[in-house]
């Protein structure tokens, strides 16, 4: 049994608790909380921390898979370039693949992280996910324009799914983005995923995304024709209102990743699609397009906010703290309450997780993690604030 104390413990049951005292297990099950109304008392074997003990991170969108990438695309070319350049750097040496994967899940621990829902397009990273400390759901992800190629599609990634089965791994069959799917493969996937109780899909990154969809032109129209990738027929959705509402399963949650472009009616147009997640991952949207997500219009439309670091591709870390840093510095009227509260419990609704992570309660595994160098009086994240784990 071990006595964690800290100057606050954010529990995300209540508010803040000063000067508290959180007991667990060895293997981190939570036996109690102490309310000491901030009048603390010394205990034996109590640890006391200069700081915030908090529950551990979920990071709702991740490609561990693309992890061997990190610095080799320029940053702030736009997302019709970035995917570009992932096509063209994709197929690297597969130990330096494996390798940079199993390093990337190691940062994911040391940074608190405790469950992660990861996109994968292979199997190659099923491994090392089997033998982690972390907690994974496996996002398998289906893409492709060709209408005509779409079976072949569904196919190629159900023999991902019967080694995730083999393996099990919990896996959710899940759309890549309005962008890249034919309405013949949406079709197919909506068949395949019924039972989904987590769906993701990239959603509102980039400008070129509207343009492409309403009339075949824009940046993602050019990179498709440089590339050679535009079917002979075209058939996509027309806006990313109808894909969430009619072209995607309606079972489980859904989360929608990144929102760059996000606005109010198309938040007006989707919010009959209940249990809906808001995920955001600044840092890489910096470094693709230059740009953050429209947070403020995004709390004022009371949308359930979640945080993703997304892949090495397009972020210099893993760390989901980095992320709620980026958003504190750019949207300082966020309380720390609040984005923990994104990092921890909302992600860990999202990913259906809730009965064991998210919160620092009785029974719960959720991880424990400390804040340091945090701005305490007015709880907020400083450039300089670090995270360790406790458990």
């Amino acid at each position: 049994m071990k006595h964690f104390a800290a100057q606050y413990i954010i529990t995300n049951s209540g508010p803040p608790l000063k000067r508290a005292v959180v007991s667990a297990e060895d293997d981190g099950t939570i036996i109690s909380i102490e309310d000491t109304g901030g009048e603390l008392s010394e205990k034996h074997s109590t640890e006391f921390y200069n700081g915030i003990i908090i529950p551990g991170f979920v990071n709702c969108h991740c490609h561990l898979e693309l992890s061997h990438m990190k610095s080799q695309i320029p940053k702030e070319t736009g997302l019709g370039a970035f995917i570009g350049q992932i096509r063209n750097t994709r197929n690297d040496d597969k130990d330096t693949i494996t390798t940079s994967a199993f390093n990337a899940d190691k940062d994911m621990l040391k940074e608190g992280i405790v469950l992660c829902a990861d996109v994968c397009n292979t199997s190659g990273s099923f491994k090392i996910k089997k033998e982690s400390s972390l907690s994974y759901i496996n996002l398998l992800e289906v893409f492709g324009l060709d209408p005509d190629k779409a079976e072949k599609r569904i196919n190629d990634i159900m023999k991902v799914a019967e080694t995730a089965n083999e393996m099990r791994l919990p896996y959710s069959l899940v759309p890549h983005s309005a962008y890249s799917m034919s309405l013949s493969l949406f079709s197919l996937l909506k068949n395949k995923s019924l039972n989904n109780k987590v769906t993701s899909i990239h959603f509102m990154e980039s400008a070129g995304e509207e343009a492409f969809l309403k009339n075949q032109t824009g940046t993602l129209m050019s990179s498709y024709r440089k590339a050679g990738l535009l079917p002979s027929r075209l058939e996509i959705a027309r806006c990313h209102a109808d894909v969430i509402n009619n072209e995607i399963t309606g079972s489980g949650n859904l989360i929608l990743v990144h929102n760059l472009y996000t606005d109010k009616d198309t938040i007006g147009s989707v919010k009959g699609r209940e249990n809906l997640y808001w995920c955001l991952c600044p840092d890489s949207n910096l470094y693709i397009e230059n740009k953050l997500p429209p947070v403020n219009m995004l709390l004022e439309n009371g949308c359930t906010i979640v945080i993703g670091t997304d892949s090495l591709a397009s972020n210099s870390n893993l760390s989901i703290l980095e992320e709620l840093k980026t958003l504190q510095l750019h949207f300082p009227g966020l309380s720390i309450e609040e984005l923990i509260l994104w990092a921890t419990l909302n992600g860990a609704k999202a990913l259906n997780e809730e009965e064991r992570f998210g919160k620092i309660e009785k029974g719960k595994k959720p991880g424990l993690l400390l804040l340091q160098d945090i701005d305490l009086q007015n709880m907020k994240l400083l450039p300089e604030s670090s995270v360790s784990r406790l458990i």
